[in-house]
């Protein structure tokens, strides 16, 4: 039986820029956002200083806006390649960054209210639910790249 997957650029990434994976480059970025909002989060609660929340709130938009970017090309690269898709981790992976997301909308909201309860308790459990999400992932999304093969050149 021939298996399709280990024909040359047959899980290769769609969205491109001179051969090289767009969505890798960019899921740094909202992934340094959610964690850096757990931390502000915890940085608040520990000191009630309004700057930590203030921080968490930029963080969180930063991290919204950027994660919305690599989840755009990221469903690119799911939708644009049926052989992506069919890997065990790509729909957990690709589910749990929507769910990902989709908290930290709510979070945002949380955190445009004023004072403590802007942080404490809901929004710090939800930066702490985004991050731990994001873990697991992550590490989905390392599966697919490094056990997988998903947008590596042969």
């Amino acid at each position: 039986m021939h298996n399709d997957t280990h024909r040359p650029g047959a899980l290769r990434s769609t969205a491109r820029i001179a051969g090289h994976p767009i969505h890798p480059m960019l899921v740094p970025f909202p992934i340094a956002c959610f964690v850096g909002t757990l931390l502000t989060d915890i940085a608040y609660w520990r000191t009630t200083d309004i700057m930590w929340a203030n921080f968490s709130a930029w963080l969180l938009t930063a991290g919204l806006i950027t994660g919305a970017l690599a989840g755009i090309v990221g469903f690119i690269d799911f939708l644009g390649n049926r052989l992506v898709r069919a890997q065990a981790p790509a729909w957990p992976h690709m589910i749990g960054n929507v769910l990902a997301l989709v908290l930290s909308f709510f979070n945002v909201l949380v955190h445009s209210r004023d004072g403590w309860i802007a942080v404490v308790p809901t929004g710090l459990i939800l930066s702490a639910v985004v991050v731990l999400i994001l873990l697991v992932t992550g590490w989905l999304g390392g599966s697919l790249v490094y056990r997988h093969r998903v947008g590596v050149d042969h």
